[in-house]
């Protein structure tokens, strides 16, 4: 059975000759601002307008008089996500496919790629990240600054406490390259320094926003009047989880209002997302010790979580909101990856693509605005060396290769909570799909993290490596 597929030249050839289409002659004349906000490790459920208890007004509202992205793909984890967000290519390209950076790691996103923030600067935006970011922090050549971003705050890793900002006893927690001990819940500094740069914003050129909160993600903290919103919930993670995340809602209800204050509102394109499933698997839920903690997430009917190839740990909550140009109540049921949003992005603020690697994301902006048929026929879950996830149309297939390997196959349409693989019944689908996962993988850039441990293992065994270090070979990698 042969399945329709977008090459990832045809990607990369769709996504630079995307502007041919018409487009508003406003978005022309005047591009827009862009205010990009990511929620860290959040359940596809835990909003109010998937259903859930927890108060999201704000977002609500955001969903509500915008268009609801509701087969939005991102990375099973956090810094994948980042990466593909910020480069356009999934980061199996460049090593970054595997776990995420943690705070012992040497390691960045490679300074060869041509990064979002740098193509909407050079497109005349004024940039700045507040918030986590989590794409390298040893070396300030990795750091936001040094990236494309004007303006930098918050954390660098991927973990701290709410209100010490520290892991592992250090602060993390900086401006502009320069660290700095200042006393508050992270959650609302964040939403302070973001509102400060929208009412300071000189207007006459636009602005990108990428806000990134580090709630949800453990450690579940928040302060005792948002935990007081909560007292009916008797288990204390959940507690904390939800009032963790109706405080940011409450940040975003403030980044909204400045920014009508600021008479941005109506040409400003408002993103929202998760950048993973939620974790459910204490494993994955952060660098502390969660074995005694009942993990709160919930990803409603989505199968697994956070780390996952399942729909839960890679189908996140997302939407779109642009007064005027996105029509209310719009639901996208196309499949969109965050690679696609640097296109789009990009295309939308009159960039170019003259200084990128060549994309995987395609140009989604009819979709998200319009409701038209998504461009995208195929989502790649991950490509590692122990397993890969990749899916064309509505056949999606799990690939687990070490010993004793295993293959599973979902009808995404007829079965998207995964609860029927149907692997043994279709062999013809799952060679196809085998063979593009092989052919992806035999691209794929070794692995940092799992190059970075292999190497901390030897030193923990006092081992000279075998080879020089640059012929270093992990089995299945190349």
């Amino acid at each position: 059975m042969k399945l329709p597929r977008m090459s990832v030249a045809a990607c990369a050839l769709v996504a630079v000759t995307a502007v041919a289409w018409p487009r508003d002659s406003a978005i022309a004349q005047q591009p827009p601002n862009i205010v990009y906000i990511v929620s860290d490790d959040q359940g596809w459920k835990d909003v109010g307008y998937h259903g859930s208890p927890i108060h999201t007004p704000n977002i609500d509202e955001l969903a509500a008089t915008g268009a609801r992205m509701e087969q939005f793909y991102a990375q099973p984890m956090c810094t994948p996500t980042r990466a593909a967000l910020m480069t356009g290519r999934y980061p199996f390209r460049y090593g970054l496919q595997t776990a995420v950076i943690a705070s012992n790691h040497t390691y960045g996103l490679s300074t060869e790629e041509w990064l979002l923030p740098q193509a909407l600067k050079e497109a005349g935006y004024e940039t700045a990240i507040v918030g986590k970011w989590h794409l390298g922090h040893a070396d300030p050549k990795y750091w936001p600054r040094q990236r494309g971003f004007d303006h930098q705050y918050g954390p660098l890793i991927g973990e701290i406490d709410y209100f010490t900002h520290k892991q592992h006893g250090v602060i993390d927690w900086y401006r502009d390259n320069k660290q700095v001990d200042e006393p508050g819940y992270s959650t609302t500094l964040l939403g302070n320094d973001a509102v400060q740069l929208i009412e300071g914003h000189d207007t006459a050129k636009p602005l990108y926003l990428y806000l990134t909160f580090n709630a949800a993600h453990t450690p579940y903290q928040a302060p005792q009047d948002y935990l007081d919103q909560y007292k009916t919930i008797e288990d204390p993670s959940r507690q904390a989880y939800a009032a963790q995340i109706t405080a940011m809602d409450d940040q975003i209800g403030r980044v909204v209002a400045a920014l009508d204050e600021k008479g941005m509102r109506d040409n400003t394109l408002i993103v929202f997302q998760s950048d993973n499933g939620g974790t459910n698997n204490p494993m994955f839920a952060g660098e502390g010790d969660m074995s005694k903690i009942k993990i709160p997430v919930d990803n409603g009917p989505y199968r697994d979580g956070k780390a996952s190839l399942y729909e839960g740990g890679t189908r996140v909550i997302s939407l779109a909101n642009w007064p005027g140009k996105i029509k209310p109540g719009t639901v996208v049921d196309g499949m969109i990856h965050v690679v696609d949003m640097y296109p789009t992005l990009v295309d939308l603020a009159g960039g170019k693509f003259d200084k990128n690697k060549p994309l995987d994301g395609v140009d989604v902006w009819p979709a998200i605005a319009e409701g038209a048929p998504s461009p995208r026929t195929e989502i790649i879950y991950n490509i590692e060396p122990f397993r890969a996830g990749v899916r064309e149309g509505d056949w999606k297939l799990i690939w687990r290769t070490p010993l004793p390997q295993s293959v599973e196959l979902y009808n995404i349409a007829d079965d998207p909570y995964e609860k029927n693989d149907v692997a043994a019944a279709h062999p013809d689908t799952v060679a196809t799909l085998e063979k593009r996962a092989n052919e992806l993988a035999a691209t794929a850039a070794k692995p940092l993290f799992l190059a970075t441990e292999f190497q901390a293992m030897r030193d923990r065994l006092a081992l000279p490596p075998a080879l020089p270090k640059e012929e270093w070979q992990l089995d299945g990698a190349d």
